[in-house]
């Protein structure tokens, strides 16, 4: 029973609270060993490619962590704006802007409730930043994306293959390290509510700290129904960085037409 109880919350949707506890300093203190400068790069290019940006377009990031990708399409030219709900992350995004020299709108807010309408020519989710909520809250994300899309407008969702995830054996382990700090990810993939929960434990600084997060994981079938439900006309599906999607590809790709 309470094997049970733990995997049903771990598999559960998580808070906003329990959100800025995964997204935190320590977030931040290892994020360039998982994702070093010329990762950020090459994801930004393709970013750039598949939503067909140019000089001068302006598009929204949700979820846009520490900055990382926006601040890049904001050096590429284009006019960005970056929400996040964690105000430590966009502390460090701002400050990342400034080191560059560029002009990066950046918004504490929740993706659910968006204060834009017909603003953007494209809008982002990145890094598996989509699945956080329960369903509701998961489509809800998809409307508030479309209504700040004007008509033409691109949406792109980075996600897991679900399929290719469910040939691993559960649960994995992955230790990133960073000088003598430890992060530690027990990752568990659960067939049944096709949620992906990771549990994550931080040794640094003589402390050790552990967290949660879970997000649902989509098939292309699923994003097609939500996806046009919300407004969405075309919708392509791609593999890694826009590559061609297989079901053993790492990442599923979408990327919708308003």
């Amino acid at each position: 029973m309470e094997n049970r109880e733990k995997n049903s919350r771990m598999n559960s949707p998580i808070s906003g609270q329990e959100i800025n506890s995964y997204f935190s300093e320590d977030y931040l203190h290892f994020g360039e060993v998982v994702n070093p400068p010329e990762t950020s790069d090459r994801e930004a290019s393709a970013i750039w490619e598949l939503l067909s940006l140019r000089q001068g377009s302006s598009v929204l990031e949700l979820g846009c962590g520490y900055g990382r990708i926006a601040n890049r399409l904001a050096a590429r030219g284009a006019r960005v704006t970056g929400l996040d709900i964690s105000p430590i992350l966009l502390k460090k995004a701002e400050a990342h802007a400034g080191e560059l020299r560029v002009d990066v709108e950046y918004v504490r807010g929740d993706m659910r409730s968006l204060p834009w309408r017909d603003r953007f020519d494209a809008a982002f989710l990145w890094y598996t930043t989509f699945g956080y909520f329960d369903e509701a809250g998961n489509e809800r994300v998809l409307h508030e994306a479309a209504a700040s899309l004007r008509e033409g407008g691109r949406l792109l969702i980075d996600n897991l293959n679900r399929f290719s995830l469910l040939r691993e054996k559960s649960p994995t382990y992955e230790i990133v390290q960073r000088d003598n700090d430890l992060r530690i990810d027990i990752t568990r993939n659960d067939a049944l509510t096709d949620r992906r929960s990771c549990e994550r434990i931080v040794v640094r600084d003589g402390c050790v700290r552990r967290m949660r997060l879970s997000f649902r994981q989509y098939g292309f079938s699923e994003y097609v129904r939500m996806l046009r439900n919300a407004g969405f006309e075309a919708v392509e599906a791609y593999g890694q960085e826009g590559g061609e999607f297989t079901s053993y590809s790492p990442h599923l790709v979408v990327v919708a037409h308003k």
